[in-house]
C-alpha cells in the first residue's frame, strides 16, 4: 500500500513539474523573438527536412534542429528560398538565408518561430522525465523529485529549452547515454547494450560537445577494469593472473567499441545519410574543401606529408566526394569546425572587459552569478558535505583499508562514480577551452550536478538510524532525531519554495536571469552579456514599447540578434550604428540599442589580447551626452560594466534613449 501511495505521489508531482515547466517555456517562446543562433539553425533544420540538404550549419548535428521543423513542415508550410545566392552559391550561407526564410521571402516569421519551438519544449520536458529516472537508481521514487525540480524550474534551462539551439539538446544525449550506460553496467545483456549504443549514437546528434562520452566510457571501463583487478588479484591463481586480466581488458575494450559501433553505425551514419542524400556530392565536397581551408589548414599540398589537423581535413574532403564514406564526412566536418572555433575564442564583454577568452574562471563564475541563490546552496552544500565526509572517513586508518573502501565505493555506487566523473571531464574540457560564450555550454553538467547534490542531502537528512533508537527504547534520542530530521526538510522546503517564487517573478525574461549576487534580472548585463543576458530576445517587445508610443514616428536601432527589425517597426525603424552618430543630428530623437552591443563598445578591451577596435565604434558621442553613472544593486559590480542609463528599456536587453 505504502508502494502504491509514494508511486502515485511520485508521478502526480512529476506531471506538475512538467506542466508548470512547459507552461513557463511555453510562455516564453511566445513572447521572445528570434534570438542570434535561431536564425542559422532554424533555414539549416528546414533544409534539412525539407530539402535533405546539409550545406548549412554543419558545425551543429542536426537532431534539435530537423525535429523543430517537421510541425513547420506540416502545417506552416513556408516558401524556402532556395534560389537566393545563400543557398545557391555561399558557402554555409546560413545567416543570410535565415534572413532570407525568415523575413524576405512573403512568410509569416512568427508562425515559423513559434511553431519550430514547440519540438524543443517537448525535448526538454522529455530531458526531466529522463533526469526523474536517472536520479530514481540512486534515490528512489520520491527523492529524485528534488533533482528534477531543480532542473525543470531552473531559469538557464527554460531560458534555452524552448529555443531552436542545441544546449538542452545535449542534456537530454548526455543524460539518456549514461542512464542507459549504467543500466548495462549493472545488468549487463545483449538488449542493453544495444540500448546503450543506440543511446550513445542519439547523443552524438545532438551537439558536438557529446563527443566527450567516447573518452569517459573508456575511462570508466578501465576503471572498472582495474577494480576488478584490485579485488581479485590476491584470489586468482598466480599462474593465470597475466592471462586472465589481459582477457578482462579485452572483454571491457570489445563491450566500448560494440556500444561506439552501434551507435555511429545504426544512429549517426543512417541519420547523416538521409540528410546529406538530397545535396549534389559535388556541393558537400566543393563546401568541405572550402570550409576546412578556413578552420582546418586546408588540403596537404603536393609532395608534402600530412599531420594533425591537416590529415583530418585532407582525409574529410576525400570522404566528401565518396558515396558511401560522405555522410561520416559531414559529420566529421561539423567536429572539425567545432575544434577550431574552440581554438579560436569568441569576443565578449566579461567583468569590466571585453576579451577574446574569459579564461578558466569564466565557467565558475557564472554558474555562481546565473544559478539561483537557493540553488546554489544546495549544490554547494552538498559538495562541501560530501567533501567533509571523505575527509572524515579517510582519516582513521582503523577498520577497512582505503583499497577495500575504492573497491567498496565502486561496487556500490558506480552510478554516482560516473556522473561525477563526467562533470569533472566536461567542465575542466570547459575550463580550458577559450570559447567562453554562455551558461548554455555547462547545460549537459547541471541535471548531473543536481542528481549528485540531492544524494548527499538525503543521506545528510536521512543519516538517523530510527529503528535503532527505537530497538533501544531511547525516545529522548528518537525525538531529537525526529526533530532535526524535520528541521532540515523544512529548511529544503523553503530553498525550493524560494526557488519557485525566483523564477516565477523572472517569467519570462529567463535568459536574462541573474541572481541576487549578479545584479539580479536587471542588472546582470553589469557582470557578462551575449547568450547570458542579450541574445536579441527583446525585439518583440521593443515592437509593443513602439506601438505603444504614438509619438515615437522615427527611431534608430542598433540590434544584436536574430530578429529583423525593420520586419517589426516598418517604416518607423533606421538602422544605426555608433559610427552613424548622434541620430538626433539627422532628426531622429530615439535610440534603441542591444546591450551586448553597449557593452561590446563602451567597456575597455582586455589586456595582452591583441585586440582592437576603431573609435568610431565605441558609442563615445553617446556616453558624452550620458556618462555611465554608477550602477545601484549589483553587491559585486560597483562601477564595473556601466553604460549610459536609457530611458526605458525593451524587456531586459535593448536600451531606450531619447536624444
Amino acid at each position: 500500500m505504502m508502494k502504491k501511495l509514494a508511486t502515485w505521489w511520485a508521478v502526480t508531482a512529476l506531471v506538475l513539474i512538467c506542466v508548470t515547466s512547459f507552461g513557463l517555456m511555453f510562455w516564453a517562446s511566445r513572447t521572445d523573438s528570434a534570438i542570434m543562433d535561431e536564425l542559422a539553425h532554424i533555414p539549416a533544420g528546414y533544409g534539412y527536412v525539407h530539402n535533405l540538404d546539409y550545406r548549412l550549419n554543419p558545425e551543429h548535428p542536426p537532431l534539435i534542429k530537423a525535429l523543430a521543423m517537421l510541425p513547420v513542415l506540416m502545417f506552416v508550410q513556408p516558401t524556402f528560398p532556395t534560389n537566393n545566392v545563400a543557398w545557391t552559391s555561399e558557402v554555409n550561407g546560413q545567416w543570410d538565408m535565415g534572413a532570407a526564410f525568415l523575413y524576405n521571402s512573403g512568410n509569416d516569421a512568427g508562425a515559423i518561430i513559434d511553431t519550430a519551438r514547440v519540438m524543443p519544449i517537448l525535448v526538454t520536458i522529455l530531458t526531466i522525465i529522463l533526469v526523474y529516472f536517472l536520479a530514481r537508481r540512486l534515490l528512489g521514487k520520491l527523492w529524485a523529485l528534488l533533482p528534477t525540480f531543480l532542473f525543470a524550474l531552473d531559469p538557464s534551462v527554460l531560458a534555452h529549452g524552448h529555443y531552436v539551439t542545441t544546449d538542452v539538446g545535449a542534456a537530454f544525449g548526455v543524460v539518456l547515454s549514461l542512464f542507459f550506460f549504467v543500466k548495462y553496467i549493472d545488468e549487463p545483456s545483449t538488449k542493453h547494450l544495444w540500448y546503450a549504443g543506440l543511446a550513445f549514437g542519439v547523443a552524438q546528434i545532438t551537439k558536438f560537445s557529446t563527443p566527450l562520452l567516447a573518452p569517459l566510457f573508456i575511462f570508466l571501463f578501465i576503471v572498472l577494469w582495474l577494480r576488478d583487478l584490485a579485488a581479485q588479484w590476491r584470489v586468482t591463481d598466480a599462474s593465470r593472473r597475466a592471462k586472465t586480466f589481459f582477457l578482462k581488458l579485452c572483454h571491457y575494450a570489445w563491450r566500448c567499441i560494440l556500444i561506439f559501433a552501434i551507435g555511429y553505425v545504426f544512429i549517426v551514419y543512417p541519420v547523416y545519410f538521409l540528410f546529406t542524400s538530397g545535396e549534389p556530392m559535388t556541393r558537400q565536397a566543393a563546401d568541405t574543401a572550402t570550409l576546412l581551408t578556413s578552420f582546418a589548414t586546408g588540403p596537404t599540398p603536393a609532395g608534402q606529408m600530412c599531420h594533425g589537423m591537416r590529415c583530418l581535413a585532407d582525409a574529410d574532403i576525400w570522404m566528401a566526394g565518396n558515396r558511401v564514406f560522405r555522410p561520416v564526412a559531414q559529420y566529421m566536418l561539423g567536429v572539425l569546425m567545432v575544434l577550431q572555433r574552440s581554438d579560436g575564442g569568441n569576443t565578449i564583454y566579461f567583468l569590466g572587459h571585453v576579451v577574446q577568452s574569459g579564461g578558466w574562471i569564466y565557467f565558475p563564475t557564472l554558474f555562481l552569478l546565473k544559478e539561483p541563490i537557493p540553488t546554489l546552496i544546495i549544490v554547494l552544500f552538498g559538495l562541501g558535505l560530501a567533501a567533509w565526509w571523505t575527509i572524515k572517513r579517510s582519516l582513521p586508518p582503523g577498520g577497512i583499508g582505503i583499497k577495500d573502501r575504492i573497491i567498496t565505493y565502486l561496487t556500490l555506487h558506480f552510478t554516482e562514480f560516473s556522473l561525477a566523473a563526467f562533470v569533472v571531464l566536461y567542465w575542466g574540457y570547459s575550463m580550458h577551452s577559450p570559447l567562453n560564450i554562455g551558461i548554455r555550454h555547462l547545460m549537459p553538467t547541471i541535471p548531473l550536478i543536481f542528481i549528485l547534490a540531492a544524494v548527499v542531502w538525503k543521506k545528510w537528512i536521512m543519516q538517523i538510524d530510527f529503528g535503532a533508537a527505537l530497538a533501544a527504547e531511547n525516545f529522548g534520542t528518537l525525538a531529537r532525531s525526529f526533530l532535526s530530521s524535520l528541521t532540515k526538510y523544512v529548511f529544503l522546503v523553503l530553498l525550493l519554495a524560494w526557488l519557485t517564487l525566483e523564477t516565477l517573478f523572472t517569467a519570462p525574461h529567463f535568459l536574462s536571469y541573474f541572481n541576487e549576487i549578479g545584479g539580479g534580472t536587471q542588472g546582470g548585463y553589469h557582470f557578462v552579456t551575449d547568450s547570458n543576458y542579450d541574445w536579441g530576445q527583446d525585439l518583440l517587445r521593443l515592437q509593443s514599447w513602439v506601438n505603444a508610443h504614438p509619438q515615437v514616428n522615427k527611431i534608430a536601432v542598433d540590434y544584436f540578434g536574430g530578429g529583423d527589425p525593420h520586419y517589426y517597426l516598418g517604416s518607423k525603424e533606421v538602422n544605426w550604428s555608433s559610427s552613424m552618430g548622434n541620430p538626433a543630428d539627422q532628426g531622429i530623437h530615439w535610440l534603441a540599442v542591444s546591450v551586448n552591443t553597449l557593452e561590446e563598445a563602451i567597456q575597455p578591451l582586455g589586456p595582452g589580447q591583441g585586440q582592437w577596435r576603431n573609435a568610431s565604434d565605441t558609442y563615445s558621442w553617446l556616453t558624452a551626452l550620458r556618462p555611465p553613472s554608477a550602477a545601484p544593486g549589483t553587491l559585486l559590480g560597483g562601477t564595473m560594466g556601466n553604460v549610459p542609463a536609457p530611458d526605458a528599456r525593451a524587456g531586459t536587453s535593448i536600451f531606450i534613449y531619447h536624444l
